[in-house]
């Protein structure tokens, strides 16, 4: 298959390009990363393939409109006290 076609049928099936489907599964990762660990934001950049917390906090803003840190307040389960 060509690489067209490939493009075509991807963004048909997935409704975007492949490389927009691989940042927003990145991004989404990054979001896991974000709401369940204590990680730094360059930390969870790398692990979620996004390179460095500067590239993070560009994508997440453009996917979500937030920063790792308001991204991490709002959406970061609450510690109760025992």
């Amino acid at each position: 298959m060509s690489v067209r076609t490939f493009s075509r049928r991807f963004r048909d099936e997935a409704g975007s390009t492949p490389g927009q489907w691989l940042t927003r599964q990145r991004v989404d990762l990054a979001g896991h990363f974000l709401e369940t660990t204590d990680w730094p934001v360059d930390l969870v950049a790398r692990r979620a393939g996004l390179g460095t917390g500067a590239s993070l906090r560009q994508h997440l803003h453009s996917a979500i409109g937030v920063s790792p840190q308001a991204y991490r307040r709002t959406f970061r389960p609450r510690r109760t006290a025992v």
